[in-house]
């Protein structure tokens, strides 16, 4: 069965050129899609998903109704693979029903498997950077008690800077304010309050 998908990216465009398209080409049902091609969600295209069945043909008038980057038409095109379902460009002269156009799906597949072989390096490269470093995983160091004891200490200085507590404990600023969140504020307040409990406590 062939079924049609079209997409304009505002409510604007023309639609008639790609639905007569379509319709010339013998689509039985067509879907049509009403938003940026770059936009991830698309209740239509993933409706003609669910309604084809496996052997079936989705059918577009340009490559560029599917995908607004080389990288997502690449994603698009293995997701119709996986699901067993052909495409057909009608202005690109693609489809997958003929010996040309399984080479194309071929291809695509070929540089879906390229895309995720570099993603793989890069992050291998990237924890042994970071292990390099003497980080584990690529993760900011963790602080223990001790060290916020410390960092506390520091913050209670006014001439000490949240980067410069930072830097004698070895993390970045960022770390320490994921560990005290409010910086010097948070802690000159929890020092305030230890104080009057303090006072509250000694004798009349």
């Amino acid at each position: 069965m062939l079924v049609g998908y079209a997409r304009v990216s505002t409510q604007d465009q023309d639609m008639s050129l790609q639905r007569d398209a379509l319709e010339e080409a013998g689509c039985e049902r067509i879907f049509v899609e009403q938003a940026s091609g770059a936009q991830r969600e698309r209740p239509q295209y993933q409706a003609a998903l669910d309604f084809m069945r496996e052997g079936d043909t989705l059918v577009v008038w340009k490559l560029d109704r599917l995908a607004r980057s080389l990288k997502q038409l690449i994603e698009t095109v293995e997701h119709l693979r996986e699901h067993g379902v052909g495409l057909r460009s009608l202005t690109e002269a693609i489809d997958t029903g003929t010996s040309g156009g399984r080479l194309v799906f071929h291809v695509f597949g070929a540089l879906a498997e390229f895309e995720r072989s570099m993603l793989r390096e890069r992050t291998q490269a990237g924890l042994r950077a970071a292990k390099a470093r003497g980080r584990v995983g690529g993760r900011p160091p963790a602080l223990s008690e001790d060290d916020l004891t410390a960092a506390r200490a520091l913050l209670r200085d006014p001439e000490i800077t949240v980067p410069e507590a930072a830097k004698r404990l070895g993390v970045s600023p960022s770390t320490l304010y994921r560990h005290l969140p409010g910086g010097r504020s948070a802690v000159v307040e929890r020092n305030g309050e230890n104080n009057a409990r303090l006072r509250e406590q000694e004798p009349g």
